[in-house]
């Protein structure tokens, strides 16, 4: 690791001051935080909002249970797909009746993939990262396993950088806005650009950055777009996903999941498919009601937020631990591999280590709640809605007496979990 910081890092009392004049202080008392408990894996389950509990109970209690089956017109069930979708685009730099929230992350990829390779004809390679989420990749082999005439190239197998793999063959690029192992950030506007020259189709994978970094998809002007909310938007494990398409391209695209939430109009119950205005055609089934609260309490938290001003009390967290991790664990064998510079980063912190999953596993013991990624990637995610300084300093000061007491090396903490 290079030291770019020659001084002192702050003090436990610096960091008390900084969470005095913090302006988004007040965000954590949205959130069950415990006492005791600091919080570094909203880069992959968020916290829950307070305001969901009473949401979903009023859901149960009233609009399931009192208002049954009239509840998908009169508690607007069957619309929150779009009524969520158009509060979301608005979080991301899009337009009403241009995103939808339903399905998987994994699902909505498949189906903008096909959307996209629909558009064009001739065309015979999809290009992505070999470094990407392992759903996107899996998701691109499950769409060229249909279509025979379809190439895969990639990233880091196929070419050092992306833009090389371009030409007149190329149909679709599916970007990770955010590298989900060290939390850097792509030109996702520069990208889309060269790939539009050669007439080639953008899907920008926003699920790290959608909520903790400022996005616009109009202005980074992608095709389509994915992501999930259960991460820095905190709707709740496993909560709908959602897919964006540009309105320049409404009414031309087809994708393979026609199920009937799609139609244009689902209760004239016709026996052929007719797509659905906007992005209501990348709709399928029914969406779960339920999840669909989790994710409106999950939007509210960001009313009123400017995102801009969001992220960069996120580039101070990010910067702190950093510099305190440099100043402290650099001779336990301890690597930076995020990106040193903050703002090439979405706040993420991730460090490398022979024995990560061990370190992880003994700081979780400590209630300092990070995650692993093979193979030997420890990762922090720093969420500015809720984290304080106070946590990150104490929170380096843990991975500190960690190393230097190796406590790791307990048996327990080297035992192999399901979900790392």
């Amino acid at each position: 690791m290079t030291r770019t910081n020659t001084t002192m890092p702050p003090s436990r009392e610096d960091a008390i001051e900084m969470d005095r004049q913090d302006p988004f202080a007040h965000k954590r008392d949205e959130f069950f935080l415990e006492d005791g408990i600091i919080y570094l894996c909203g880069n992959s389950l968020g916290p829950m909002p307070k305001s969901v509990v009473g949401k979903i109970e009023h859901t149960m209690k009233e609009d399931w249970a009192r208002g049954l089956v009239t509840s998908w017109n009169k508690a607007g069930w069957f619309m929150m797909t779009d009524i969520l979708g158009d509060r979301l685009a608005t979080l991301l730099g899009a337009g009403p009746g241009e995103l939808v929230v339903s399905d998987a992350t994994g699902i909505n990829i498949y189906k903008t993939l096909h959307a996209a390779i629909s558009m064009q004809p001739g065309r015979t390679t999809i290009v992505s990262e070999a470094t990407s989420f392992p759903t996107d990749l899996y998701m691109i082999e499950g769409v060229t396993s249909l279509l025979a005439h379809m190439d895969i190239k990639l990233e880091g197998r196929d070419a050092d950088n992306i833009e090389e793999l371009f030409d007149q063959n190329t149909a679709v690029v599916l970007l990770n806005q955010v590298d989900y192992r060290t939390g850097e950030v792509r030109d996702i506007t520069g990208l889309t650009k060269k790939a539009h020259a050669v007439g080639a189709l953008v899907i920008s994978d926003v699920c790290h950055s959608a909520g903790a970094i400022p996005v616009n998809l109009h202005k980074e002007n992608v095709d389509f777009a994915v992501g999930c909310t259960y991460k820095y938007l905190n709707s709740g494990p496993g909560a709908p996903g959602f897919a964006y398409v540009a309105p320049r391209h409404h009414g031309k695209f087809k994708q393979p999941l026609t199920g009937w939430h799609g139609h244009a109009d689902p209760f004239k119950f016709e026996q052929t498919y007719r797509p659905g205005v906007g992005a209501r055609a990348l709709l399928s089934g029914t969406q779960p009601a339920i999840s669909a609260v989790g994710v409106s309490a999950g939007l509210d938290v960001f009313e009123g937020i400017d995102m801009h001003a969001l992220f960069a009390k996120g580039k101070d967290l990010s910067s702190l631990m950093a510099d305190l991790i440099e100043h402290w664990c650099e001779p336990h064998g301890i690597r930076f591999y995020s990106p040193r510079d903050v703002n090439h980063r979405n706040g993420q912190v991730s460090l490398t280590h022979e024995n990560g999953y061990a370190i992880v596993q003994a700081l979780i013991a400590r209630n300092v709640i990070g995650d692993y990624r093979q193979p030997d990637v420890i990762r922090f995610g720093v969420t500015p809605l809720y984290l304080r300084y106070v946590d990150i300093w104490d929170a380096a000061n843990h991975l500190r007496e960690v190393l230097e007491t190796e406590e790791w090396k307990d048996e327990r903490f080297n035992i192999k979990q399901l979900v790392t």
